[in-house]
């Protein structure tokens, strides 16, 4: 799977990260671009595919930074915990 990936990133991008087994928003967008510019012109692909990809791309990259978000407020309460568990047994 990971030469596939390889594979797929150097035909759309001329490189390859080295190490990566999985495809980000970089590569998404370079692979949808790629894919745009050696479509045949006699058998244009369906707008509709693109909205399609590109709204799963919004919708994982919303996702993605709501993870971020929800990491960082599950940290702060820990350390809120944990100082008021410090208060408690000292008082």
């Amino acid at each position: 799977m990971t030469d596939a990936i390889a594979g797929v990133r150097s035909a759309a991008t001329g490189s390859v990260a080295a190490n990566r087994t999985t495809l980000g928003q970089s590569d998404f967008l370079a692979l949808m671009t790629a894919q745009l510019k050696n479509q045949d012109p006699t058998k244009p692909v369906d707008n509709s595919e693109y909205v399609t990809q590109l709204a799963q791309l919004s919708t994982v990259t919303g996702i993605s930074e709501t993870n971020v978000d929800l990491t960082g407020i599950a940290k702060k309460l820990d350390t809120l915990i944990a100082a008021g568990a410090a208060k408690a047994t000292t008082a």
